[in-house]
């Protein structure tokens, strides 16, 4: 089947696969928070209207300096992004035509824009899913000769979190081979702040660490990301950027989301009783599914179970998953589900129900 790279977007996988699209669908294939956005955005909305009419801050304040407190890091240290894709985007320029790891399975963006500019990539697969574990050996072994390595971390699609000694395992290891890391924590804050490698910035200049503002706060359409790293890396980084990348809306609203501390928890433990009730039963089905921490899930479906066959099937109901064709590692055997609302999840598993009642 040829269907889209990444997840949202359900109107599309229903015209590449000629399927007709239900009048009633729900999109499991994206990973955004289902609460929404902080209620804040919504009551705060026609305040933020005069912003339309002015340049937006050069710097990207007020996020920034919101940024810089949250992490306790020095602004020069921060690059603020349209979205963590536009990051992805700029730093493959920084590694055109060079050598670099990318872990798999994992976010198709990084091999996408890397390739874009003539990156020589060398993919490492994680052979066991379930019991997921970085094949520490062999990525020490490629960072020798390699210009950088792409972690994500929790990983993307899995929702696995690689153990955080490992991944200072190798960011001793990049200090002494020359090695940069790029440590992608787009799903971090659904899990703690305390497993982040920000921390580790200020005194390992080869390590940049790419965060992402749409998942949590439910906020893609304003596109927000940010990097942080040595002050000499986002300079350079900086320059390849345009002038007022970001939006005023984006800048206002994304400073004010870094206060909602309380949504936050509210949103992890929410999502933490969804997924694992799914993943009890999917377990119960005979399902294989990854330890995910995040806000979705992962699993494969019993060997005598067509994927093929329980995909169209989902999108005959209106149930749209993510599916894995474009994860190397994952083959199209394995399937993403994103946590939604009560009443999504309930639909979706009277889905469930009635295809392994079938089969």
């Amino acid at each position: 089947m040829q269907l889209p790279n990444h997840g949202a977007n359900p109107q599309n996988v229903y015209r590449q696969l000629g399927l007709v699209m239900p009048e009633d669908v729900y999109d499991f294939s994206e990973n955004v928070n289902s609460a929404g956005p902080p209620p804040f955005v919504e009551a705060r909305w026609r305040t933020f209207y005069p912003l339309i009419q002015r340049y937006p801050d050069p710097d990207g304040e007020p996020f920034l300096t919101k940024v810089a407190a949250f992490h306790h890091v020095i602004k020069d240290s921060i690059l603020l992004g349209n979205g963590a894709s536009e990051l992805f985007t700029v730093l493959a320029r920084r590694y055109a035509c060079k050598r670099v790891i990318i872990v798999h399975p994992t976010f198709s963006e990084y091999e996408r824009t890397l390739q874009a500019v003539g990156a020589n990539i060398v993919p490492i697969i994680v052979e066991d899913i379930v019991q997921y574990a970085l094949p520490m050996e062999k990525l020490k072994r490629e960072m020798v000769n390699a210009d950088a390595l792409y972690i994500c971390t929790p990983n993307n699609p899995t929702g696995v979190l690689p153990q955080k000694v490992e991944l200072e395992q190798l960011i001793i290891h990049g200090a002494s081979v020359n090695c940069e890391l790029v440590i992608d924590e787009a799903f971090i804050d659904w899990v703690d702040e305390g497993y982040s490698l920000i921390g580790h910035v200020a005194k390992n200049p080869h390590v940049l660490v790419v965060r992402s503002m749409t998942k949590m706060y439910a906020i893609p359409g304003l596109r927000l990301g940010y990097l942080v790293a040595d002050p000499a890396v986002v300079g350079e980084l900086k320059g390849m950027l345009a002038h007022w990348n970001l939006n005023a809306f984006a800048l206002v609203i994304g400073a004010g989301c870094l206060d909602e501390q309380h949504y936050c928890q509210r949103a992890i433990t929410y999502a933490r009783n969804q997924r694992e009730a799914l993943q009890g039963y999917l377990q119960e089905n005979g399902c294989q599914v990854t330890h995910s921490v995040t806000n979705y899930i992962c699993f494969a479906l019993p060997k005598n179970q067509s994927a093929d066959a329980f995909f169209t099937y989902c999108l005959s109901k209106g149930v749209v998953l993510r599916h894995t064709n474009n994860f190397l590692g994952l083959n199209g055997e394995w399937f993403r589900i994103g946590i939604k609302d009560i009443t999504a999840m309930t639909y979706l598993h009277n889905c469930l129900q009635t295809w392994f009642k079938a089969n």
